[in-house]
């Protein structure tokens, strides 16, 4: 069983202290109050540890069964996602007038993350949902919202996006899934879709897919494409649930992780559904939940990492094996515990220092989602456009990475499924393929975001961080966290430009050092937060408010990140100026085996 523990201290620390979020002026914050949000994360934190960390193993081990058709989660799914209804989880961004909560994307992220950490295929469930809530919030009919959101946001239907089919991934001009007229804005659709997270399950009364499609004689290629939602049991406009509808599942997938999820290949004949949003429009209405989904995943990438953190740190408590170098430690044990050990603790605040950072950077981003939808401030919607896939590359890249350094700290028991290690290793390969693969953020970020709007969100970040960088401090705060963050925001300045100046005339060199870019920016994000962080620490310290030792230890780990992760922003700016020469040398032929 596993021993999670939510990180609520850090969560509301991040909160109230770094990003001040009830301070903030933007609409819904003044219920943000830290003993209110203190309340939500400590009641979210009680049924991670209490309901979905237990199952966690259960799922992996024993998975997901179709049986006549239909697909039965493993043991205790059913009631753990009752126990997400009673509470009123499933809505919590929801609007009110529709059944929700109507509260800040802010709260809803760091809920999400306790529940991804606890155990990540059953969270999934409730994920995909939340984007469909939004997605239907902001495209559908009047008609449309009475019929589904209510019950979405109740948690009495379950939700699912449908974009994947056997011949097309990324590539969604080459969908083929058809739609027919039926009249009245209703239409037959066909089609197989594959990957399907949450296709079918014993979870909920109905699964409503949110579905791609082709209108016959619309436009050519991506511009035809339209967004409907196709219900498992139809759905009347007062939203009562009807026959059962077209949709099989034709085999759920064997995968290396996230076993009690069901990932489903799915066939739709002649399935009645509704269109979504603009005929022809759907790729705009699919970017609502497509978007929405690639910062959830850039979330499930660092809660996936904490999980295995914090059971490699408990691991290194106890686990005894040789003498510290300058002594024994615990001369009373036979050997000391491989914390002591300098390689051991390195590993440890590789990913602690990660971890915390990248949980910062989402929460800042959260707040910004808020002031873009709640305030309609224009220069935050610029800006979470550019870090989206930042958020999903980098720190799902870096949630693998910690989560396998994790499984290094239990050494040979770290390879075998006595423990939990290696499920943590398998569960978060997933984050860095699905929602678009990450060299497909990286190539987003450097194609599209980089240079929207003239280069604005690029810009507006880099005079963030030199504002930071250059301000009034102590000697140590300069020596420790300015100087380094001056350094990566120098290193990203010089990597935009030099993509921007190129892009034009030699777009594969842009394109060869993109995903270094991705990583040189989410490494400076990460810094930014944690110059944030440690001031925010040095300022309660100061103020002698909080827990003394919880605020000398996010200092030291502050440090630690600016002194030994930072600097890798150096190394990407290399490798971009080195240019796409030798990533293009080789002949397509010469990249296979020859006898």
């Amino acid at each position: 069983m596993s021993n999670y523990l939510a990180p609520v201290r850090d969560s509301h620390f991040v909160m109230h202290e770094t990003l001040r979020a009830h301070e903030m002026a933007t609409p819904g914050y003044d219920e943000l109050d830290p003993e209110f949000t203190r309340d939500v994360l400590d009641a979210a934190a009680r049924l991670a540890s209490d309901e979905f960390a237990p199952l966690n193993r259960v799922g992996d081990k024993t998975g997901c069964r179709l049986e006549n058709g239909g697909v039965r989660t493993p043991p205790g799914f059913v009631a753990a996602i009752e126990k997400l209804r009673e509470g009123g989880w499933f809505g919590l961004e929801g609007s009110l007038e529709y059944g929700g909560q109507g509260l800040p994307s802010l709260l809803s992220v760091a809920v999400d993350e306790y529940f991804a950490s606890a155990n990540l295929a059953l969270s999934i469930y409730k994920g995909l949902t939340k984007g469909a809530i939004q997605t239907i919030e902001s495209h559908g009919t009047e008609k449309q919202k009475k019929a589904y959101l209510p019950r979405l946001n109740s948690g009495k239907w379950l939700a699912t996006m449908n974009l994947t089919e056997p011949h097309c991934g990324t590539d969604l001009r080459l969908l083929k899934t058809a739609a027919r007229p039926l009249g009245r804005g209703s239409y037959a659709i066909s089609g197989e879709k594959i990957f399907i997270s949450s296709g079918d399950h014993d979870l909920s009364e109905n699964v409503v897919h949110l579905l791609l499609a082709k209108i016959p004689g619309g436009p050519e290629g991506s511009k035809g494409i339209s967004l409907f939602i196709v219900p498992k049991f139809q759905v009347s406009d007062d939203g009562a649930q009807g026959q059962r509808n077209g949709i099989s599942v034709s085999r759920l997938e064997a995968k290396m992780g996230i076993n009690g999820n069901a990932t489903c290949a799915l066939r739709y004949e002649e399935s009645t559904g509704q269109l979504l949003g603009e005929k022809h429009g759907g790729l705009r209405a699919m970017f609502t939940m497509m978007n929405n989904a690639r910062l959830h995943v850039g979330m499930q990438g660092y809660a996936a990492a904490e999980a295995a953190y914090q059971s490699a740190a408990a691991y290194a408590q106890e686990r005894l094996q040789g003498r510290a170098a300058t002594g024994a430690k615990y001369p009373g044990l036979a050997a000391d515990p491989i914390v002591v050990h300098p390689d051991i603790r390195r590993n440890l605040l590789d990913q602690k220092s990660f971890v915390e950072g990248a949980r910062a950077l989402t929460l800042w981003c959260a707040m910004l989602i808020d002031s873009q939808k709640r305030a309609g401030a224009p220069d935050s919607a610029g800006l979470v456009s550019f870090l989206t896939p930042v958020i999903k590359g980098f720190l799902t890249d870096k949630g693998f990475e910690a989560a396998v350094a994790a499984q290094q700290v239990f050494g040979g028991h770290g390879y075998i499924e006595e423990l939990e290690a290696s499920q943590h290793v398998r569960d978060a390969r997933i984050t860095m393929i699905y929602e678009g693969a990450n060299g497909v953020q990286a190539l987003d970020l450097v194609g599209r975001k980089l240079g929207a709007d003239g280069g604005k969100s690029v810009k507006w970040l880099l005079r963030q961080m030199t504002e930071l960088a250059d301000r009034e401090g102590e000697s140590w705060f300069r020596e420790k966290i300015q100087s380094p963050l001056g350094k990566s925001a120098d290193d990203l300045g010089r990597a935009a430009a030099w993509l921007a100046e190129k892009f034009t005339s030699d777009p594969d060199s842009c394109l060869a050092g993109s995903y270094d870019f991705m990583h040189l920016t989410g490494h400076a994000c990460l810094g930014f937060m944690w110059a944030k962080m440690v001031l925010a620490a040095a300022a309660a310290l100061e103020e002698n408010r909080g827990d003394e030792e919880f605020l000398r230890a996010k200092i030291a780990t502050g440090c630690y990140y600016m002194s030994r992760q930072l600097p890798a922003t150096g190394l990407h700016l290399e490798r971009i100026l080195s240019g796409g020469e030798y990533v293009m040398a080789l002949s397509d032929s010469e990249f296979l085996a020859h006898p």
